[in-house]
């Protein structure tokens, strides 16, 4: 019974028969306004209109005429329902079918109500009260026993209709309580399944698409994406242990040689220098692991701000203009202008280098790389073409997964970030990465990333 209580179905349910009860107890008020009510004022009426006919009389015959008319209407009266009594200016009665005034404590009142005993059978008589100019009076009513029958009678229809309204209404809420513990129990089951651990369950649907399957849908999509998280932190846990664990190996090995086979001094210091370049290198990976982590955790969100695109690509074109030229290769620019989009400045600059810096490691002495930008109707493409080995359509899918390197750029110089960054800051700006052939059909075809930023 506490549980029943103190769930949110109950409360649901219990505001719902509240309103459901309110709503008769306005509907029997209306009822009782429009029928006991109604018969109340319509006897009122009659009373008054009675007695202004009878002052009426007085003024036009005086106190006999007034006597003749109250014995000529309780003559008519077939049912005996019409109450007249006449008191004189010393309160004594005259004329009428009333035996007894009515209580002091309401005879100086125009309206009073009166015991009445009509055939040996207790009644009540409805009274309004008529002073005469020479000090007399007038009680003039309604025997209205049928009109309290009426009452009672509908009273005690409204009392047994209320009780029946909070009987239903209760059960409802129970019902209401166990429909929506019933509906949420495959959802409660879920979570306590996966707060113990069985991350592969997930909420059953039931097919009819309302609310609580939209809650299991929604909830079944954030198990989807943990889970996809959490498999990515543990590929990129293997990935770092795979991959850096050959380096960190390499650099032990290197310093242990050094250690016991340097002839001098500057052969050790050399062997030492080595070894904090190759640290630094290893440094740089975890630092940009943790930028990726960082850029897709959305933390860099807060720091958007409108900027010119068309002079990022600028600075990176120039930055990397000199490498290109060191080996050989040309690289081209067609970047329109006042390409302002909303981001965050750094971050788009860093990605564009990293496709850059793939760019010149990829090409040939002798190659082409190009970056253009253009603006669309929705979107910002910044493309970057070059003129090396290209990348398998099988290998393309993996691309920007991180420390993933194809079988062409293994001896090539690289950590399998670069890439994994430029698709974190794609998705933090709601963009894209895409990767195709620069030129399909040669040999060799080349790689163009497009990177594709909202506008």
């Amino acid at each position: 019974m506490r549980r029943l209580v103190s769930s949110a179905g109950f409360r649901f349910a219990l505001l719902f028969a509240a309103l459901f009860i309110g709503a008769g107890l306005a509907f029997a008020a209306v009822l009782w306004w429009g029928t006991a009510g109604a018969l109340d004022r319509q006897t009122d009426a009659t009373i008054r209109a009675d007695a202004t006919a009878m002052r009426e009389r007085w003024r036009d015959a005086g106190t006999p005429g007034l006597i003749d008319a109250i014995e000529a209407r309780l003559a008519a009266d077939i049912e005996g329902e019409t109450l007249y009594m006449l008191l004189s200016p010393a309160g004594e009665r005259i004329a009428g079918n009333l035996e007894e005034p009515p209580d002091r404590e309401v005879t100086d009142l125009p309206w009073s109500r009166a015991p009445l005993v009509r055939d040996e059978q207790p009644s009540e008589a409805r009274l309004f009260r008529l002073d005469l100019p020479d000090g007399s009076r007038l009680f003039v009513g309604r025997d209205v026993a049928e009109k309290l029958r009426l009452r009672a009678l509908l009273t005690d229809a409204l009392t047994w209709s209320a009780a029946a309204a909070a009987l239903f209404a209760g059960l409802g809420a129970w019902l209401l309580q166990r429909a929506l513990s019933q509906r949420l129990a495959p959802a409660t089951d879920t979570a306590v399944a996966i707060a113990a651990g069985d991350l592969a369950l997930r909420v059953p649907l039931t097919g009819r698409d309302d609310e609580f399957d939209r809650l299991g849908q929604t909830m079944n999509a954030m198990l989807d994406r943990i889970a996809t998280l959490m498999s990515g932190v543990r590929g990129v846990s293997d990935a770092i242990a795979h991959d850096l664990r050959t380096p960190i190996a390499r650099l032990r090995a290197k310093l242990e040689d050094a250690l016991d086979t340097a002839p001098d001094a500057p052969a050790l210091r050399a062997a030492v220098e080595q070894g904090i370049a190759d640290l630094d290198g290893i440094t740089r990976i975890f630092q940009a692991v943790l930028r990726i982590a960082e850029v897709e955790a959305g933390a860099r969100r807060a720091a958007f701000a409108p900027f010119d695109l068309t002079a990022v690509l600028e600075d990176a074109a120039d930055l990397y203009l000199p490498s290109a030229e060191a080996i050989g290769t040309a690289l081209d620019t067609d970047i329109a202008e006042h390409l302002v989009i909303t981001g965050d400045r750094d971050l788009v600059l860093q990605a564009v280098a990293n496709l850059l810096d793939n760019a010149v490691k990829f090409t040939p002495e002798g190659g082409r790389i190009s970056l253009a930008a253009k603006r669309g109707a929705r979107a910002v493409y910044i493309d970057v073409a070059d003129g090396g080995p290209g990348l398998l359509p099988e290998d393309r899918a993996r691309a920007g997964t991180r420390f993933f390197r194809a079988d062409s750029a293994r001896a090539t110089p690289g950590s399998g970030l670069g890439l994994s960054l430029v698709r974190a800051v794609a998705n933090l700006h709601r963009g894209n990465l895409r990767l195709a052939d620069a030129h399909p059909g040669e040999d060799p075809p080349g790689l163009l990333a497009t990177l594709r930023l909202p506008a």
